[in-house]
């Protein structure tokens, strides 16, 4: 019997590291002993969480500043311990989160054009962990909806709109956590956990809706993502210390869908799904090389397309949005690998011969609208993200800044934390909005007489510069 090869556009995806002076060069990578990508990409920055003395900090790169990176360039250093975890919003292109030792998450307004100075005040702090913070993920359709956990076995959902923990999951977990994934349209959660366990969670009803004990049964780390059509893609280990990687049903987890051993590596997967193309790359921690998958509905629902290998170890990974892609070029996916003292991007491309816009490769994918605000999540509606199109490429907008308007502390309830006080933790709109134009017109207030001032002491510092070249002339 002749094989018949299965068909599939992404059959011939290769990928490509970019030229030496397109990489970003001299970096000191964080040396952190966390499984964390430690690099996070959007359309604009790219930001590495990197070594720093006496406290953590992260470098924020505009796109284009390759080359060496002078070791004096600014930096974002707010935290007292090192940062472990960092997320850029996907509805503000300048707003980045950090979780980091010191028990906070600290959110972040980066300027238009990138750092002139070193950023030392976050526009909110949000305090509730008792223990280190190893992971943040922003809400993938709702405004200002942050999800932190940390090595308390908590998960925390706030509000950055007003600097609140909303949702408290601090029962739920046994073990640490070793990641979270949101679902398409942000109803749901999953998690991997040390006690070998996979959860969906409801988080807004607060229960487990399904679970899975020793999904892999190895005592190595797991990894658990959502995929677009609700299915759970898991990355782990077997009891012999294979790698693998398995495709769950959420609505029935007795048996994966599919499981494959893969490699007796010992890095841990990190799973980069593209939702619009369904392929899932697997970048190990201290592995040379980017593997490659295609999920589709037929047996075997996970097949091998091919692996990137290079030469050296990869200490972390970024993974560039879609917006972020040149679409002239095929790019399907751009990877920033980070080396022990740089950061490489590597282009994932599919051959074509036609110059014409491909738009079988790019299907309209999620753009930087939110379809939510917080309010209305946290009330419990859903929304799919909204889509875009990538037809003309991307060009980014005009983003708004974030603002964080603290509720009286005064009027907040005891507890966010309650399953009773759920229903009425969302602010009163009717209440606030008073409070909330008071807010603004001070700020605005403060802000017309910083200007003001400004203007006094430059016209001052001119006059003085006048007399000074009168003199010179004289």
């Amino acid at each position: 019997m002749r094989r018949v090869v299965r068909q599939s556009k992404f059959r011939h995806v290769f990928g490509q590291a970019v030229k030496n002076d397109q990489c970003y060069d001299d970096i000191r990578v964080s040396r952190v002993t966390w499984d964390s990508s430690f690099c996070a990409v959007n359309p604009r920055f790219v930001a590495i969480i990197i070594e720093a003395s006496g406290g953590g900090a992260f470098l924020v790169l505009p796109l284009h500043k390759t080359g060496r990176i002078d070791k004096s360039y600014p930096t974002v250093c707010g935290h007292t311990g090192p940062v472990l975890d960092i997320d850029w919003c996907p509805h503000n292109d300048q707003v980045i989160a950090s979780g980091s030792e010191d028990c906070t998450v600290m959110v972040w307004q980066i300027p238009e054009n990138g750092l002139t100075l070193s950023l030392t005040e976050p526009v909110v702090i949000l305090e509730g962990h008792s223990k280190r913070v190893g992971i943040v993920a922003w809400h993938p359709t709702a405004r200002n909806v942050l999800l932190s956990a940390g090595c308390d076995n908590a998960i925390i959902i706030w509000n950055v709109g007003t600097g609140e923990a909303l949702i408290n999951l601090d029962d739920l977990h046994s073990d640490m956590i070793y990641n979270v994934s949101w679902n398409r349209n942000g109803s749901l959660i999953c998690t991997a956990s040390k006690d070998k366990k996979v959860r969906v969670i409801d988080p807004r009803k607060q229960e487990i809706v399904a679970e899975k004990e020793k999904a892999h049964e190895g005592a190595r780390p797991m990894r658990a993502i959502f995929l677009a059509d609700g299915n759970v893609f898991t990355t782990g280990f077997s009891r012999m210390s294979e790698r693998q990687l398995a495709l769950w049903n959420p609505k029935n987890m007795q048996e994966p869908i599919a499981l494959h051993e893969m490699d007796t590596s010992n890095g841990v997967l990190l799973p980069f799904y593209d939702p619009d193309t369904s392929i899932i790359y697997l970048c190990g921690k201290g592995d040379s090389s980017i593997r490659y998958f295609e999920i589709t509905d037929e047996s075997p629902y996970v097949h091998y397309l091919n692996t990137f290998s290079s030469k050296e170890p990869q200490r972390g990974m970024g993974y560039m949005s879609k917006r972020g892609l040149d679409v002239n070029k095929c790019e399907i996916a751009r990877f920033f690998k980070l080396h022990e003292r740089k950061c490489e991007p590597i282009i994932m491309t599919v051959p074509r011969k036609s110059d014409l816009f491909q738009d079988d490769l790019y299907p309209d994918t999620a753009g930087p609208e939110a379809a939510l605000e917080a309010e209305e999540w946290f009330e419990g509606k859903n929304a799919d993200p909204i889509l875009i199109s990538l037809k003309h490429g991307y060009i980014p907008g005009k983003n708004r800044d974030l603002k964080v308007v603290k509720k009286n502390i005064l009027d907040n309830k005891p507890a966010a934390n309650k399953k009773c006080d759920l229903i009425s933790a969302p602010k009163k709109t009717a209440d606030t909005a008073s409070v909330q134009n008071e807010a603004k017109l001070d700020e605005i207030l403060k802000e017309i007489k910083s200007i003001k001032d400004t203007i006094c002491n430059q016209d001052e510092r001119i006059s003085k510069l006048e007399q000074q070249l009168e003199k010179m002339a004289a």
